[in-house]
């Protein structure tokens, strides 16, 4: 519900102010301080999603050369759909379709082959290192590129792959009704699981992203999704509709994890630095825990799926794509075809959150570009290329930065990656459900406006303390500060001691800046409501005029 009302409201006020962004709708209605405040939280905010973000595609395709050469045709065959629409047959939305579809078929097919190639495999075996700057180049040509050559088309692309295994798992899920093998409960609901460390509140919350409320897509349903809203009664399906098909594949999500034996779940989930480098240390390990499972059985697995190993693949990618393969796989074609089945979903995946890393990236250089222009005005034009290559290099340097972190951290960077990405996506809704529900207010709609005061206060509530917790905590596993101070007292000094002692800090540094922020958006936004709703101050909404569409018209003539 919060989700969908995020998504909504803010979709629906930014196509009232022409596209606005969502730090430009704050400076407008809540004041300059807040515009400020929120410039600077939003700009920090993106970087850190969009470097977690990028560490799961990684995790999702090192070591896999089925994976790697499917994710690494989509550019190509994106680049061919460009031009093809653009120069060759424009307007042929249909043929570049069928064209863009039977080439996505070709590569996953392709893809098998190169795996089981001895000549051609070790080209697409790649390391989480190569990975790393392959994904950063890719995001800086998403954002200095002509957006009609490569992210439209690969976007589109995207579109039609994510709504056809969208559709497949939830008819499979229906029809086959999967035995979920997770208990309900592990003896990990004290906090000490293998995975992320901490109790359900605040962790689960902060741990679910997308499926539940992501600030991220208030960042997308302001300056972005206005643009291609033709009338605005479509905001409420693009906006709350297309969130509640979201948070159903989250449901989806935990349904394909679910339906694993836990003992697997946890062998594919758990961190080398948690449960040992080698299969039979994992597995003794995991076993320890009353869920059994062997390195027999996961090699047996990670052959049935096209992979070489399935341990320690950290992240959630890999969990799904097992779980979905089973899925498949029970109903369309057997085991014969369950690599297929697990390779498309790792796709499906990675073609996700690489729509979130071009798209944000994108985003983050026109915000730059927006600051930018207060300096010198010709930096802030977006037809320029010098300030486009500039501020594409800046933005992509620096979500760049934490996704080498996140991959060169020998014990696990996702574990402090992903409670980071976590608050500081939450805070982002933060800042959106602020501005909403300010200018409810301000449009003399105060009655309303707890449909967005209600999640707000979740949201307070949650992201505060997990914060709190993960600069805090005394427990190594949670708190930044106190793993710092364990590896200050007990680790021999070294530069990879130094290094993680720093990551610690620096996490622990960037949550408690970010929180103060917020905090700082929260109280003056409160401080306007009261003005507003006791009469000491007029209130008056910065929307544009309202202009017809012209879409009735062209339509029936």
């Amino acid at each position: 519900f919060g989700g969908c009302v995020q998504d909504f409201v803010i979709l629906l006020f930014s196509v009232r102010r022409d596209g606005k962004s969502l730090t430009e709708m704050a400076r407008g209605e809540v004041g300059r301080v807040g515009g400020f405040v929120a410039y600077v939280a939003v700009i920090s905010i993106i970087v850190i999603l969009l470097g977690a973000g990028a560490l799961i595609v990684v995790n999702a395709l090192k070591s896999s050369p089925w994976g790697a050469f499917t994710i690494a045709m989509t550019m190509p065959i994106a680049l061919l759909m460009g031009l093809y629409l653009r120069r060759l047959r424009p307007g042929k939305v249909l043929e570049v379709s069928a064209l863009g579809f039977v080439l996505v078929m070709l590569a996953i097919w392709g893809g098998q082959w190169v795996s089981q190639s001895p000549a051609v495999a070790p080209w697409f075996t790649l390391t989480a290192s190569t990975l790393a700057v392959v994904i950063i180049i890719y995001g800086f040509l998403a954002s200095a590129l002509p957006v009609w050559l490569l992210l439209a088309p690969r976007d589109y692309l995207s579109t039609f792959v994510k709504l056809g295994t969208i559709g497949l798992l939830a008819l499979g899920i229906i029809v086959l009704r999967p035995t979920l093998h997770m208990p309900p409960l592990t003896r990990f609901i004290d906090g000490s699981g293998p995975i992320f460390a901490g109790k359900i509140f605040p962790f689960a919350f902060i741990t679910i992203a997308c499926g539940a409320i992501s600030g991220f897509h208030s960042l997308i349903s302001s300056g972005t999704t206005p643009k291609l809203i033709r009338r605005e009664p479509e905001t409420r399906m693009v906006g709350y509709g297309a969130m509640m098909a979201e948070s159903m594949v989250a449901i989806m999500a935990m349904i394909a994890a679910c339906v694993l034996q836990p003992g697997t779940y946890f062998a594919i989930n758990s961190p080398a630095g948690v449960v040992g480098q080698s299969a039979e240390a994992a597995s003794a390990t995991i076993s320890g825990w009353g869920f059994p499972v062997t390195a027999a059985g996961m090699q047996s697995l990670a052959q049935a799926v096209g992979e070489q190993t399935l341990f320690n693949r950290t992240g959630g990618a890999p969990a799904f794509a097992v779980g979905m393969a089973h899925i498949f796989s029970s109903s369309l074609g057997g085991q014969a075809v369950m690599a297929i089945w697990y390779h498309f979903a790792i796709m499906f995946e990675a073609l996700f959150i690489l729509t979130v890393l071009d798209a944000g990236t994108r985003v983050g250089r026109f915000m730059l570009q927006d600051a930018f222009s207060h300096v010198w005005k010709p930096l802030g034009r977006t037809s320029w290329y010098p300030s486009i290559l500039a501020t594409s290099a800046l933005i992509v340097a620096a979500w760049g930065s934490f996704l080498w972190q996140g991959v060169k951290d020998p014990l696990g960077g996702i574990n402090s990656l992903w409670p980071l990405f976590g608050i500081c996506n939450q805070l982002l809704a933060t800042v959106a459900l602020c501005v909403a529900t300010t200018i409810i207010i301000k449009m003399g709609r105060a009655r309303y406006a707890p449909v967005t005061l209600v999640p707000l206060a979740w949201l307070v509530a949650v992201t505060f303390t997990a914060s709190w917790q993960k600069m805090f905590d005394s427990n190594p596993r949670i708190g930044f500060l106190a793993h710092a101070r364990r590896l200050a007292s007990s680790a021999v000094p070294s530069h990879e001691v130094s290094r993680l002692i720093f990551n610690d800090r620096l996490d622990a540094a960037v949550t408690g800046l970010l929180v103060c922020m917020v905090a700082l958006i929260l109280m003056e936004s409160i401080v306007l409501w009261v003005s507003v709703i006791s009469g000491r101050m007029q209130a008056r909404v910065k929307e544009s005029p309202f202009v017809a569409t012209r879409f009735v018209a062209e339509e029936q003539g």
